[in-house]
């Protein structure tokens, strides 16, 4: 299901057959994000923790056309439930121009797994960019969907190793 809001938040959501533990321990290991991306941007991720937590900081390694490079802080953090980091680009001075939307993870116990929702939100997007970074909320839904399909079928190839 996917809900393209007007107040600036899409958000998507899956029920994927696997607990919110084994969900946040993949989501919260920035080292992998790039397995997990539906857009196919993320590259690499540069000076990570292994795990992600308050206030941790990592950096990714980009490509929409041209490389760019992004630079994370987690924002919200509640262990198993809810995961959010706000992205800013990794540059000097354009990060105060550019930047500022939240990647967020929300994890809730359901009847065959868990409820996924995965919010992109550009309420605290600078001025300079909302604009356009708006005009990319259905492409940006669409992706988003590919990341939990793609979260999914992860931890179903773990599930199947183990």
């Amino acid at each position: 299901m996917t809900d393209i809001a007007r107040n600036d938040v899409v958000s998507v959501e899956r029920v994927i057959p696997a607990s919110p533990e084994a969900i946040f321990a993949l989501i919260a290991d920035p080292r992998r994000h790039h397995e997990l991306d539906g857009s196919g941007t993320v590259k690499t991720v540069r000076n990570a923790p292994e795990k992600l937590e308050l206030g941790s900081e990592f950096g990714m390694n980009m490509r929409v056309v041209l490389p760019y490079a992004m630079k994370s802080r987690v924002i919200e953090y509640d262990e198993n439930r809810r995961l959010a980091w706000q992205t800013v680009p990794a540059y000097p001075l354009t990060d105060k121009l550019a930047g500022g939307r939240i990647w967020r993870y929300e994890l809730e116990p359901v009847e065959g797994g868990t409820l996924v929702r995965e919010s992109w939100d550009i309420s605290q997007e600078r001025a300079l960019t909302r604009a356009m970074v708006r005009q990319a909320a259905a492409q940006t839904a669409k992706n988003m969907e590919a990341t939990l399909a793609r979260i999914e079928a992860v931890l179903t190839k773990q599930a199947q190793q183990a």
